[in-house]
């Protein structure tokens, strides 16, 4: 199956942007602009409204409205992949057509994640009905694997089925397993005929780019995004496994606490803005101990976020 796609108009990286909140507990869209502004300037794409993103705290009316406001505000749509992922197709397909009328490059696209045990058959039958009742032909889904939240495991045969049955609108995906085995296999299965896969880590990027997939769709792009969009430019330079073993030193330190919570408070503090500390419930903000530490850690590495 050779299928010929437009070229995509989307970064190596892209970050699931962090989501500020006023003291309401709504988007700040505008501090939310600033950060995706500053994102673009260092070569990062924004996957607005991901995991990272706090996406399943935030209503589909709220997501609209914010991306609305990021693209009225000057964001390119060309470099971004909002999250349109829902339990319900009707949510699902309101927020994608909304992604798609805005002209983003592509969206990605969760798998309905309540009900457990599905069947390949009632996944393929989930995305065939979201594809059909958005009816666009510019409409990019990059589906997004996520076993450890979603407990749903995407098998190859679904993934092939799809791309073979809408191989101009399931593009790609983003591998948020930590199984580098699957993601390989992914890779050789369908990147050939054209599927775009970003792994779900920096820690796989350069394997990744090595085995022919496209880059990396990272949460640690929120902090460290200059050194991640470098390396997916220079991976094959001599010094790239040195930026690799940077890169995973930076985010072995963010992965000893929530990660959300986490990377606020480096925003925070680097910032200078304590409002980027508010997370919704169920999560919590990093105690003032835990906080401390993080910011220890990062300031005997040197770490930095400059222009933030």
């Amino acid at each position: 199956m050779t299928i010929t796609l437009h070229p995509s108009t989307l970064p190596a990286v892209l970050s699931p942007v962090l989501t500020p909140f006023k003291a309401d507990g709504s988007p700040d869209t505008q501090k939310l602009l600033k950060q995706c502004q500053w994102l673009e300037a260092n070569g990062v794409g924004q996957a607005i409204f991901g995991t990272n993103s706090e996406a399943n705290s935030i209503s589909a009316p709220q997501k609209m409205d914010a991306l609305t406001a990021l693209i009225q505000g000057g964001l390119n749509p060309a470099h971004m992949m909002p999250g349109t992922g829902a339990t319900s197709i009707d949510a699902t397909v309101t927020m994608t057509r909304h992604a798609v009328q805005h002209k983003c490059a592509g969206v990605l696209m969760l798998p309905p994640f309540y009900y457990k045990d599905v069947t390949d058959d009632g996944l393929f039958a989930f995305y065939s009905e979201v594809i059909q009742k958005v009816g666009d032909a510019g409409l990019q889904i990059y589906i997004y694997n996520i076993p450890p939240v979603t407990k749903i495991n995407l098998s190859l045969s679904l993934l092939e089925r799809l791309a073979k049955a809408y191989p101009k609108t399931i593009v790609g995906m983003k591998d948020s397993s930590g199984d580098w085995a699957y993601t390989e296999s992914v890779i050789k299965l369908l990147a050939p005929s054209g599927f775009r896969v970003y792994a779900g880590s920096e820690v796989f990027l350069m394997r990744t780019l090595h085995a022919g997939g496209v880059g990396c769709i990272s949460a640690t792009a929120n902090v460290n995004p200059k050194a991640i969009a470098q390396l997916a430019s220079h991976w094959q330079e001599s010094d790239a496994d040195q930026h690799q073993t940077a890169l995973d030193q930076v985010r072995s330190i963010f992965a000893q606490y929530q990660m959300i919570a986490g990377m606020k408070t480096a925003v925070a503090h680097y910032s200078k803005d304590p409002e980027w500390l508010r997370v919704r419930p169920p999560l919590m903000q990093l105690s003032a101990d835990q906080q401390a530490k993080l910011l220890g850690e990062l300031q005997k590495m040197n770490f930095s976020m400059p222009g933030l």
